[in-house]
């Protein structure tokens, strides 16, 4: 199958009030009913002589639907796609999938790699059409031995493999990783069918290093029990915090990307007080109301490790930590994702928590939660990539 071939909607005879019945087909068989065929975001309607009564309805506005359903009714009827790839700022989500791959050295590997990549765009919206309220994103990014290979375009000025960091106690690992997919949605089964269809198409050109399942956990709180991801930047500060721009030119619109898995030692961080707890990490548990910080040399909260300032202000990354595990297995974790618009702020963060600031008073998080993963990754701006399967 063409993964640039774009899905055809159809609406099942069955409309109901609640929602509308969603196929996505990605062949080209068409059916006697009413279909849509949406390219390049244009709209083409192609009536059968006797549509579904529910259908005609519809089409002469007398059906009353649910909002959901007016929602994607209507951006289905204006021929609008609501759905954006390569999205570094794609919204929180109650599911998300992180896929770390290698490419194998087999001769036509980069070249399969390079037509997939430059198919992600239609992949997302082959996806996302089957719920348009489901927030589906996907990011890519590319690792720093593959970049040359995969895109034959000139670097991004700080990529390089993740650096190590060696602490007195712990150690940030560096672990392999050419490229990263970074798949999200409210819809647990979105995110599986598109890792389904990505996989079947890169086929033998890669191995599995890590796949990764996060969820929500009740309030967007970890899995230590506390609220994940409030020193995020909202509004434009978002843009101007992730996106590269001027200062790079030839990378503008990416973002670098850092991964890193981390699995927590619950029993022995139950067996902490609540305040003990509170002042690892800067923030009351109940409320999430931020602590002060600690007095100049003295051993400082996880919060005010992983804040970084300099004479031109606070510097931000964009977090989209997800929990996973498996009680089963007895597996409980984190995964840290971070973008950023310089890699050297994820980087200072990183250093001061495992080297401490002062060196020596590490973040006392690490005491609870060991990083078993640590890879780097830029993400390209979606025009790029979807042009390296110009050649």
């Amino acid at each position: 199958m063409n993964p640039k071939t774009l899905g055809r909607i159809f609406y099942s005879k069955s409309w109901s009030r609640s929602s509308p019945t969603l196929d996505v087909k990605l062949s080209a068989t068409r059916r006697r009913r009413g279909t849509f065929n949406l390219h390049d975001n244009h709209r083409q309607r192609a009536l059968s002589s006797q549509p579904s009564r529910s259908f005609r309805e519809l089409l002469r506005g007398t059906t009353t639907l649910a909002p959901s359903a007016r929602s994607i009714s209507r951006s289905i009827m204006s021929g609008r796609v609501p759905i954006e790839s390569q999205r570094v700022d794609a919204p929180l989500t109650a599911s998300a999938t992180f896929l770390v791959l290698t490419i194998n050295p087999d001769p036509s590997a980069i070249k399969t790699v390079r037509s997939v990549l430059s198919s992600v765009d239609d992949l997302t919206k082959n996806v996302a059409f089957r719920d348009l309220q489901a927030l589906f994103a996907c990011t890519v990014g590319i690792g720093s031995d593959a970049w040359d290979q995969v895109t034959g375009l000139p670097r991004p000025a700080e990529l390089h493999p993740f650096k190590e960091v060696k602490g007195k106690v712990h150690t940030a690992v560096s672990t392999p990783g050419d490229l990263l997919f970074h798949i999200r949605s409210q819809r647990r089964d979105l995110c599986f069918e598109f890792e389904r269809q990505v996989m079947e198409l890169l086929g033998d050109a890669v191995s599995v290093v890590d796949e990764t399942v996060g969820f929500r956990y009740f309030d967007a709180r970890d899995l230590l029990g506390f609220v994940d991801g409030t020193a995020n930047p909202v509004g434009p500060a978002v843009n101007a915090s992730i996106v590269v721009a001027e200062e790079d030119p030839g990378s503008a619109g990416g973002s670098y990307i850092v991964v890193q898995k981390y699995l927590h030692d619950m029993k022995r961080w139950r067996g902490l007080s609540t305040e003990a707890q509170e002042s690892i990490i800067g923030r009351t548990k109940l409320d999430n109301i931020e602590l002060d910080d600690a007095d100049e040399g003295m051993q400082m909260s996880h919060k005010s490790l992983a804040t970084i300032e300099d004479e031109s202000g606070e510097h931000d990354i964009l977090r989209d930590n997800m929990p996973f595990g498996s009680p089963g297995s007895k597996e409980f974790g984190t995964y840290f994702i971070g973008y950023s618009r310089k890699l050297w702020v994820t980087e200072k963060m990183l250093e001061r928590m495992f080297i401490g600031n002062p060196p020596g008073l590490h973040d006392r998080i690490l005491d609870y939660s060991t990083a078993v993963t640590g890879t780097t990754f830029f993400a390209p701006a979606a025009n790029v990539l979807a042009g390296l399967g110009d050649d």
